[in-house]
């Protein structure tokens, strides 16, 4: 396989905050083929203005005239994908120097690998805290049932076929679980390879920490687990962990609603 074009996908919608950075990691690649579809989501801070300063010529520029959900925009970005390989980084993440290289290599070796992830740091700016974010090995083929039980796949990490996303886009009804509902349908017809080095940053803050957002997180996994419970593709796997999940996040955002008692999510 020669090096193949990547596409990496950014969102932004007032990004200004963590947005040099975000661009900086991903131009500081030790793998240079790649473009990068900037997609600004009808912002209104100096978003544009900021990435317009980078004059390189990977980097293509696309407004909406109008604010449109995450996972709208996600997937008209991905129209507008040149490459044959498809990665994600949201303006307020960040990419280590050798994620791109690391993740081409393994491609290079088995053509047959649709789907790449990774383990991933968390930076929380809440704290000041770096964290590894999984400190068991993550594993790799048919792991539908393993995503089930502990979801594991940060949007920031994954390489995958730009075929299969123009064949399976983003659930655009969705404002938080867009990703997981995709990848977890991915999951029963693909093999996920992994790889356990850490190739990215995902930065908690105190918009993307806020309960308004757990409580709608909350809200879009039960309507998801009620929809899939009887599809077919999922007919041969437990629930019984997710269902579990989701009552221990409403004990969580109770304590932290009445209680001021602060647990992560």
């Amino acid at each position: 396989m020669k090096a193949p074009l990547i596409s990496v996908i950014i969102n932004c919608h007032n990004g200004q905050k963590y947005l040099k950075s975000c661009i900086k990691s991903i131009l500081n690649q030790d793998y240079n083929n790649f473009e990068i579809i900037f997609w600004n989501n009808f912002s209104t801070d100096k978003s544009e203005e900021i990435i317009k300063k980078f004059k390189d010529k990977r980097i293509r520029i696309f407004s909406s005239k109008k604010f449109l959900k995450l996972y709208k925009s996600r997937n008209l970005a991905i129209n507008k994908a040149k490459g044959s390989f498809v990665t994600f980084c949201d303006t307020d993440d960040m990419w280590m120097k050798n994620k791109l290289s690391k993740q081409v290599d393994l491609l290079k070796k088995n053509h047959k690998i649709k789907f790449i992830y990774s383990n991933y740091y968390v930076l929380n700016e809440l704290n000041k805290t770096k964290k590894l974010r999984f400190k068991t090995n993550l594993p790799s083929g048919e792991i539908t049932q393993n995503l089930i039980e502990n979801y594991f796949i940060g949007i920031l990490t994954i390489m995958i076929e730009k075929k299969i996303l123009i064949k399976n886009f983003f659930n655009p009804n969705y404002d938080i679980i867009g990703d997981f509902d995709l990848f977890m349908r991915l999951s029963t017809r693909y093999n996920f390879y992994s790889i356990q080095n850490p190739l990215a940053i995902y930065r908690v803050h105190n918009n993307n920490f806020s309960s308004k957002k757990r409580n709608i997180y909350i809200s879009e996994l039960r309507r998801w687990l009620k929809d899939n419970l009887k599809q077919n593709c999922f007919k041969n796997y437990s629930f019984s962990s997710i269902k579990f999940y989701l009552f221990k996040l409403k004990i969580k955002l109770f304590l932290n609603k009445y209680f001021s008692i602060k647990l992560g999510v």
